[in-house]
């Protein structure tokens, strides 16, 4: 394929609207995590945000595995390093087929937030708490 059509493709105008007609739209926060809701978008890299303010973003591309244990949480494997997700609900249906787990093994969630102590008790009963992320 020739360069200058591949460029053209992917080229937005200045209204975020890429030529083919679609809108990128920004990511749904539901607390947790974001989502990317657009057709054909997808995120380059996962940003893990720990409530201390550290932040760590990995790519996508570098993920071999993604397990999800009720009682264990999700599992990240990268090249030699795990990263786990502990909480509560990791995989609950927050509507329109919105699963943390089944974002992350398909690229749509572009970063996940550790709850605060008072975040993670206002939370309701069915809401997807991070309460750690260990790298």
């Amino acid at each position: 394929m020739n360069d200058s059509i591949l460029r053209q493709f992917n080229e937005k105008n200045g209204n975020g609207q890429s030529r083919d007609g679609l809108i990128d739209e920004p990511p749904e926060d539901f607390g947790a995590f974001g989502w990317l809701r657009g057709s054909r978008e997808r995120a380059v890299m996962l940003e893990l945000r720990k409530k201390n303010g550290n932040i760590v973003a990995v790519g996508y591309s570098w993920i071999e595995k993604v397990e999800f244990d009720p009682s264990e949480g999700i599992t990240l494997h990268l090249a030699g390093q795990q990263i786990k997700i502990r909480g509560r609900n990791l995989n609950a249906d927050h509507g329109q087929r919105v699963r943390l787990f089944q974002g992350i093994a398909r690229q749509r969630v572009p970063w996940i937030q550790e709850a605060d102590q008072s975040a993670a008790l206002r939370a309701g009963k069915l809401a997807t708490v991070v309460e750690e992320i260990q790298w």
